[in-house]
């Protein structure tokens, strides 16, 4: 029952991922929210007449009620960002979604590099991307793309070669599969890594759907790396998310006689680190420290835990940035005292940690 209110709140229009959280910081819950009068719901940031009419219209609850029901026959499940399993890192994007469908096993926390690239890629950049992939998946890093033909496939198959995990964010809903002649790669994605999606059951892969897409594939990862794209390439769009969210970029040089080399060259003059074996990538990862030249690198145990709404929204500010006491009570739904109390439950969670002058950021 609990997955038909996130869904329905969701399905509202006019509710967008910025309006779902800001619901959540005041009412605690999806169905809560959704069951509010007119006025309390008016005392939210962003809420006008015409959303608040939609909410109390009832009308989102076929569409809750359809996709629960698709859901439960598509072996589908939602994470919620309230979860244990809500991969932390993506609270360090602008809007992050308020849920995932999810088929496979997600982790709250994994060290991954994101490899996009062309869908017409040449044997050079697929072998490369092969060759990287599986590199990178035999010391334990996870391999995020987007399932699309050329590059993604490449480097999803790299990683399940070498017997490591690969997570596939989709532009489409969980329970499609686009392009068709991956169906076998689908399945196995299921099994032994993960397919996600921010996007309803059924939804089309749709040109509009991608670069939202792109934002999750970032914020999944540590890093990008872009092999062989074209000047005005999708996966430019997935380099620029990595920037803007603080991630290392990563490029494959190319013959400068193709088109699907000018990308990557062009990334590289803009500061993109040149990468021509994986250990120019792993050097740059700051989960790892080498223990030698030859042995497998250290990872770090992850920390798992899970949120409240209000800690969510505490917890969302502060991956971006560390910051003072008033500023959290300033930019959230919360009272002083709701703030002060969640900050202290995240500490003891061991999700964020003091600083000098009442500042807090998240533990590291």
């Amino acid at each position: 029952m609990e997955n038909y209110y996130w869904i329905g709140l969701k399905a509202v229009p006019g509710i967008g991922n910025v309006a779902f959280r800001r619901l959540l910081e005041r009412f605690d819950s999806p169905e809560t929210a959704l069951k509010a009068s007119a006025s309390a719901l008016s005392t939210v940031r962003g809420m006008n007449s015409g959303v608040v009419e939609a909410i109390q219209s009832g009308a989102w609850r076929r569409f809750a009620d359809d996709e629960c029901r698709r859901l439960e026959a598509s072996a589908a499940r939602l994470v919620t960002y309230v979860s244990r399993d809500y991969p932390k890192s993506l609270f360090e994007i602008p809007d992050p979604p308020p849920f995932l469908y999810v088929k496979g096993e997600l982790r709250s926390h994994e060290l991954s590099i994101a490899i996009v690239g062309s869908r017409r890629a040449t044997s050079y950049g697929l072998l490369t991307t092969g060759k990287l992939s599986e590199a990178l998946a035999s010391h334990g890093v996870c391999i995020v793309s987007g399932m699309a033909r050329g590059v993604d496939t490449a480097a999803h198959k790299g990683a399940l070669h070498a017997g490591g995990r690969s997570i596939g964010v989709l532009g489409c809903g969980v329970d499609g599969i686009y392009p068709p002649e991956n169906r076998s790669l689908f399945a196995l994605m299921a099994e032994r890594g993960c397919l996600v999606s921010e996007f309803p059951l059924g939804t089309q892969p749709l040109a509009e759907n991608f670069p939202r897409r792109n934002r999750i594939i970032s914020g999944l990862s540590s890093g990008v790396l872009v092999v062989e794209a074209a000047e005005k390439s999708g996966s430019l769009i997935t380099a620029q998310y990595a920037l803007e969210h603080g991630r290392d970029v990563f490029a494959v040089p190319g013959n400068i006689s193709f088109a699907t080399s000018r990308g990557c060259n062009r990334l590289i003059k803009q500061g993109a680190k040149l990468v021509d074996c994986v250990e120019d990538i792993l050097e740059e990862l700051p989960e790892y420290a080498r223990a030698s030249a030859d042995a497998p690198l250290f990872q770090p145990a992850p920390r798992t835990f899970a949120l409240t709404p209000k800690e969510a929204a505490i917890y969302e500010l502060l991956a971006r940035s560390p910051l003072h006491i008033d500023d959290i009570i300033s930019q959230t739904e919360l009272t002083a005292g709701e703030v002060s109390s969640m900050l202290l439950h995240l500490e003891l969670k061991g999700a964020v940690t003091p600083l000098p002058g009442t500042h807090y950021a998240v533990a590291g």
